[in-house]
């Protein structure tokens, strides 16, 4: 068996607005396995300026994947503990390549288009006015849960924005998710999340920024609104530091992003953890090709989570790769009588 790696520029359709600045393109790489008779195709998502694998030597341990291929997928795995994406992408592509189709890793009704996953229309920063258009066009759509980014603009003109919202639908038509990426400052972030519980929302993401564990610990108990930690799971490698982390914390949800903590294994580990500490979680994509959202979609359709997933971003880009992958009514579909396009 071979292995190869490329380089693939995503370009977005419009800006997309976070509190990290504006997004215009995403960088993410393939593996490629191939022998005489099969290939397989993993993505490592990385995600510049979030993942922790964001290093000068990224590319050089690609290189060292593809020179070692031989040593195996479990052994491989240990040596990238510091590159979940990679770790992700190399799963991957042995799923692929084991798997009778090369992007059919998880065989089940959602690829047989028979069961959907109901997932969060995504609501990109941005003015009043153009957030107010993207989600009058979720609901049009039929999500009746969407997740708004905040923290980038006015925090008084996001209440009014939510406010607005829910003037015209209750939390019964509309389940509301924010996400402030990290954006409040700690001895502003409990008032804020006591305004925001008063608008009825579903919960918030990351509040504040990763790692003042002790602040997020506070928030968590004291909160009037259900708090999710995302980037508070990145970096995070063993199994007894997951574990210490959320008990610590105790939060009400997790995300798990597969790409930034370690792919099926890690995300693996991080829910049975969840699970025994009565903390619930939801799954959510981070801007991978259509390769990754595929094989994150099947994966989770596999945990039958009962909560809407964040896999709603396979139509961000000018020049993603034609998949069955579809989003109806507020799910996520998987058409297979459409075909894949992978043209690397």
């Amino acid at each position: 068996m071979t292995a190869t790696y490329r380089k693939y520029i995503l370009n977005f359709k419009q800006a997309s607005g976070t509190s990290r600045g504006v997004l215009k393109t995403k960088e993410t790489w393939f593996l490629v396995l191939e022998t005489e008779a099969k290939r397989g195709v993993g993505e490592c998502g990385l995600f510049r300026g979030l993942s922790i694998d964001d290093r000068p030597d990224y590319e050089e341990k690609l290189k060292w994947v593809c020179s070692n291929i031989y040593l195996g997928m479990d052994v491989l795995l240990e040596a990238l503990i510091e590159f979940p994406s990679i770790q992700f992408g190399l799963e991957m592509a042995f799923k692929s390549i084991a798997s009778e189709s090369t992007f059919e890793l998880f065989p089940s009704k959602f690829t047989q288009s028979l069961d959907s996953i109901p997932i969060n229309g995504l609501i990109w920063m941005g003015d009043k006015a153009f957030m107010n258009r993207q989600i009058k066009d979720k609901i049009a759509k039929g999500f009746d849960c969407i997740k708004m980014k905040i923290g980038a603009i006015d925090f008084q003109t996001e209440l009014d924005l939510i406010k607005s919202i829910r003037e015209e639908f209750t939390s019964k038509d509309i389940e509301i998710r924010v996400d402030a990426n990290g954006a409040f400052v700690v001895s502003e972030a409990l008032e804020k999340l006591k305004r925001l519980s008063e608008l009825d929302l579903h919960s918030i993401e990351q509040p504040i920024r990763q790692g003042h564990i002790e602040d997020m610990a506070q928030l968590c108990e004291n909160t009037p609104l259900d708090i999710a930690l995302d980037e508070e799971l990145i970096g995070v490698f063993s199994v007894t530091k997951k574990k210490e982390l959320l008990q610590m914390i105790n939060p009400q949800y997790i995300i798990l992003k597969p790409s930034l903590v370690g792919g099926f294994r890690g995300s693996d580990f991080w829910i049975d953890i969840a699970e025994k500490l009565e903390v619930d979680w939801w799954i959510t994509s981070a801007l991978e090709s259509n390769v990754g959202l595929n094989a994150i979609a099947q994966y989770t359709y596999g945990k039958k989570s009962n909560l809407p997933q964040g896999l709603g971003t396979g139509a961000l880009f000018t020049n993603n790769f034609a998949s069955p992958l579809q989003v109806k009514n507020g799910t996520l579909q998987y058409d297979n009588l459409k075909s894949w396009t992978f043209n690397l």
